[in-house]
């Protein structure tokens, strides 16, 4: 079968796991082909029977047929009759049970009318379709009971169908809704034309809504997305009836944080993911603690009041979830994270600067109404240069969360389980939240900085003022320039990466080692200087300590040795010669 495409007719009662199913398969496996898809035993047959005659006209006409099926996978509830009599009138079709039944009995009848194979609607995506290559080949394929009762590595069919209707829809609608938001803000348009809008608009909405609703991540199987302050199902109602005054909604103070949802596991090989489990849930019960900036260097985020801070941080780790989620869902493999580290990071800061600000926030400055996160998005090259790219060891990190890869530590590889590597997992994720938390509050300084409702809503109160907010851009201003020039060149000649940390004080900074050949080879101009100045230095300094030691130790022996004996002398002189002079005045005198 590995030379021919697999034409196969999907027999489902489920139209949610019919349309998902299709979608699958068909996006992720050139090789198989749903010509067809029926909701009933009657539909499946009219389907066959419709199918052949095509196939046999073509035939007669000297023709080839590119319709003929293959292959039948069903759902056994739709009836055992159903089997006997596609067995019966198509004997030399191949039949793949795909379904939730999982009656000895039932199977067993199913098997012995000649049904060649059978999976539960619980087997991964990649056994179901290791089954259809099979069952298509003419051979036979049936998991048996014992092999039911095993969790499997991969996630079950029905989530991941679950999963990619929910993944793909939003994604339709959220582009559909963009497109017609951008159409609200055109100037000069007709009264007739901004109703049609605004209640396509509404439309969309309550589509997205019932989406969410109706297609949630279960919890106990993947990752459980939250509910941020952009959430459609929070504000479904006051976004209705923002569309209908068409006023404008300001952006106001959240009153609470979203809660960090990690993996909850029923199926799937629990020894690989436990210890990311382990790591994501540690570093969430941190982000509890203190948030108060302990190093010496000025942080974006240092303008958020703690609050603010916590909700964009946690809001970044749930993000930091979803992405392990969808690289586990398209079967990434470890080797192609260094090429995605790049997107990834991109990916986590678009989502986290559309989650933690609202994805629809309008701001009113002037007689203009902008979109907030369209504004800050458009920053994406700047914060790509100057922060995403310069958070090192992801592709690390996410190839121990996802693979359990080992962490090599002072050119060491240690295994995942080892205290060694979750704590250097651990190290490396914090800094990843920081930073990107960072890159999340640059553009809002670049863009916004000193309108009113941000500082109201986001800012400690310490930096509302316009000079304090200036100094503040200052201060960041020169820690860019002082970190390009001169310590980041620093830190790749040492051969370490300074890190950002979580502890229970605040957030600190620390130190480790790796090596950092390449990135030292490719630095030219100031940077390069520095380097150079840095190992003049190390060239030279202890010579020039051995000369300056050298000649302090000759100046100390003259001035101590010779002058101050000199010294010492003529002064006892002098000392003698006046207590001589008064003993001689005092026998004149008596």
């Amino acid at each position: 079968m590995s030379d021919r495409t697999i034409k196969l007719l999907l027999v489902e009662p489920d139209p949610i796991f019919r349309m998902g199913f299709s979608r699958l398969i068909v996006e992720s496996y050139a090789d198989i082909q749903i010509v067809a898809e029926a909701e009933a035993g009657s539909s499946a047959r009219k389907i066959l029977a419709d199918l052949a005659r095509e196939t046999a006209t073509a035939f007669s006409s000297g023709l080839p047929s590119d319709t003929a099926v293959n292959l039948v996978v069903l759902e056994l509830q739709l009836g055992l009759e159903l089997c006997q009599q596609l067995k019966s009138h198509y004997p030399d079709l191949p039949i793949l049970i795909l379904s939730s039944v999982q009656e000895t009995a039932l199977l067993a009848s199913a098997k012995a009318i000649g049904v060649e194979g059978y999976c539960p609607k619980g087997t991964s995506i990649v056994e179901v379709v290791a089954a259809i290559r099979q069952v298509a080949a003419g051979r036979n394929y049936w998991m048996e009971a014992e092999a039911l009762q095993n969790p499997l590595a991969a996630p079950s069919i029905l989530a991941l169908v679950r999963n990619h209707l929910r993944w793909t829809g939003l994604q339709q609608i959220d582009t559909t809704l963009a497109a017609v938001t951008a159409r609200l803000q055109v100037p000069g348009l007709s009264l007739l034309d901004r109703a049609f809008l605004a209640g396509q608009r509404r439309e969309l909405l309550a589509s997205r809504w019932l989406v969410t609703h109706l297609l949630p991540i279960p919890e106990g199987k993947s990752y459980t997305k939250i509910a941020n302050n952009s959430s459609i199902a929070g504000n479904i109602a006051s976004s209705f009836e923002t569309d209908a005054s068409e006023d404008v909604s300001a952006l106001s103070p959240q009153t609470s944080t979203p809660s960090v949802s990690i993996v909850r596991l029923e199926n799937g090989n629990l020894s690989r993911r436990v210890e990311a489990n382990e790591i994501l849930e540690v570093t969430s019960a941190k982000l509890e603690l203190s948030l108060q900036n302990l190093t010496t260097i000025t942080l974006e985020t240092d303008i958020f009041r703690e609050g603010k801070k916590r909700e964009l941080l946690k809001t970044i780790l749930q993000k930091v979830v979803e992405v392990l989620e969808d690289l586990r869902f398209a079967q990434v493999q470890p080797e192609q994270l260094v090429e995605m580290q790049r997107l990834i990071l991109r990916d986590l800061w678009q989502g986290a600067t559309v989650d933690f600000f609202g994805r629809y926030a309008m701001l009113q400055v002037g007689d203009r109404n902008l979109e907030i996160v369209n504004l800050l998005l458009q920053d994406v090259e700047i914060v790509q240069v100057e922060i995403l790219n310069k958070i090192p060891l992801v592709s690390d990190l996410f190839s121990f969360l996802l693979f359990q890869t080992p962490l090599v530590i002072d050119n060491f590889p240690y295994k995942a389980d080892t205290p060694e590597a979750k704590a250097r997992a651990e190290i490396i994720l914090h800094n990843l939240l920081i930073h990107v938390a960072n890159a999340v509050a640059q553009p809002l300084l670049n863009r916004l900085a000193d309108v009113e409702i941000i500082k109201q809503n986001f800012y400690d109160s310490r930096l509302i003022s316009t000079r304090e907010i200036e100094r503040f851009r200052n201060n960041l201003s020169w820690r860019y320039r002082w970190n390009k020039y001169y310590i980041e060149p620093k830190a790749i000649f040492e051969s370490r990466y300074d890190l950002l940390i979580f502890i229970s004080r605040g957030i600190a900074k620390t130190s480790i080692y790796a090596p950092r050949g390449q990135e030292l080879q490719q630095l030219s101009g100031i940077p390069q200087l520095v380097t150079l100045a840095l190992e003049l230095r190390d060239a030279i300094a202890p010579r020039f300590r051995a000369v300056i030691a050298f000649l302090g130790s000759g100046v100390v022996y003259v001035l101590t040795q010779v002058i101050g004996r000199a010294i010492g002398l003529v002064g006892r002189g002098i000392l003698q010669g006046i207590g001589g002079s008064v003993s001689e005045g005092r026998k004149k005198k008596f």
